[in-house]
C-alpha cells in the first residue's frame, strides 16, 4: 500500500491506515486509492472511484461507513476538511509578497478552464440535438437548487427574452409539484454540479415518469443525474464539499445556458429578434 505524502499528513490519512488491516480486500482498494490519490478522489462521484478502485459502488459505500463516516458526501467532506487545511498550513508558511497580484490571477485562472474544460467536454452532437429538442418543447423548465437554483433563474430570465415559454423552480416541493404536471411535449433542464443532488434528481424522476423529457448539465459523466437524463450536457468547473457555490462552476453553467439560448436564437432569428425587442420595450420604462 503506497501512501503519497499529503494523505500520510491528514487526518483522513491517519484514520483509514489505522481501520486497514480490518477491511477486506476489496475495501482495502478502496484506501488505497484514496491514499495514493486522495487529492483527486476529492473530485470523484462514487462510481468514479468505484472504477478506479476495480470495485463495485457497494463497496465503496461500505469502506465509507467501516471507517466511521455516515455516507459518501461525508467522506468526501472529511477530505475536503483535510486538503483544507494542509494548504492552508502551506500558504501560511510562503512569503506573503505579491500575494494580491497572485489571488487575481488565481481566480481569473480558474475561471478561464472552467470554460476551456466545458469546451473540451461539449460534444457539437449532443449541443444540436438540445436545441433541436428544446425548439418542439411545448414548455421549458429549469430545476436547480442553492447556486445551480440561481443558474436556474438566470437561464429563465436569457430565455424569456427571446420568447420561449420557460420557468425556474428552484423550490423542492414545487419542483416535484410542477413535474407531476408536466407531459411529453415539456422539456426539464437539470442542473446540478455534482449530480447528485438529491431533490433534484426526486424532481426530475417524477418529470420523467410523466413522460418529460430530461436534459442534465453536470460536470460528472456519470452520476445518478445522467443516469435520468435523456441527454447530458458536462460543463467545467469542478468543485468540492467546502467549495459549495464556486464562482468557476457557475460560470460554467451559464456558459451551457449561453451556447444554448444563441443556439435557439440562431435557428430561429427573426422571432428571437422580435421577441427580443418585444421583451425589451416590455422594461423599458423601469428604466430611469
Amino acid at each position: 500500500m503506497m501512501e503519497v505524502q499529503t494523505a500520510s499528513k491528514s487526518r483522513l490519512g491517519g484514520l483509514i491506515n489505522s481501520y486497514y488491516p480490518s477491511l477486506t480486500k476489496s475495501e482495502q482498494k478502496v484506501a488505497s486509492v484514496v491514499l495514493e490519490q486522495m487529492e483527486k478522489v476529492l473530485y470523484y462521484s462514487v462510481t468514479d472511484l468505484a472504477d478506479v478502485s476495480e470495485v463495485g459502488e457497494t463497496t465503496v459505500l461500505r469502506f465509507c461507513r467501516k471507517i466511521g463516516l455516515k455516507g459518501y458526501q461525508e467522506f468526501k467532506l472529511a477530505i475536503a476538511k483535510d486538503l483544507s487545511s494542509i494548504n492552508h498550513e502551506k500558504e501560511h508558511n510562503k512569503s506573503d509578497e505579491n500575494k494580491p497580484a497572485s489571488l487575481v490571477a488565481s481566480i481569473a485562472n480558474n475561471t478561464k478552464n472552467a470554460i476551456d474544460e466545458t469546451m473540451n467536454k461539449l460534444n457539437q452532437e449532443t449541443l444540436d440535438g438540445v436545441i433541436e429538442l428544446l425548439l418542439k418543447a411545448k414548455s421549458i423548465q429549469f430545476f436547480g437548487v442553492g447556486t445551480s437554483g440561481l443558474t436556474a433563474l438566470d437561464a429563465k430570465n436569457r430565455f424569456l427574452r427571446f420568447g420561449f415559454r420557460s420557468d425556474a423552480v428552484i423550490d423542492p416541493h414545487l419542483q416535484s409539484m410542477t413535474a407531476a404536471t408536466l407531459g411529453e411535449e415539456d422539456v426539464v433542464i437539470g442542473l446540478s454540479v455534482s449530480g447528485s443532488t438529491k431533490d433534484t434528481i426526486d424532481s426530475l424522476k417524477i418529470a420523467k415518469e410523466n413522460g418529460a423529457k430530461i436534459i442534465a448539465i453536470t460536470y460528472y459523466a456519470r452520476s445518478p443525474i445522467t443516469k435520468l437524463a435523456d441527454m447530458v450536457m458536462l460543463s467545467g468547473g469542478k468543485e468540492s464539499p467546502l467549495e459549495g457555490g464556486s464562482l468557476a462552476a457557475k460560470i460554467a453553467q451559464l456558459f451551457v445556458i449561453d451556447l444554448l439560448c444563441t443556439g435557439l436564437a440562431v435557428k430561429q432569428k427573426e422571432y428571437s429578434l422580435s421577441m427580443k425587442e418585444k421583451t425589451a420595450r416590455a422594461v423599458i420604462e423601469k428604466i430611469y
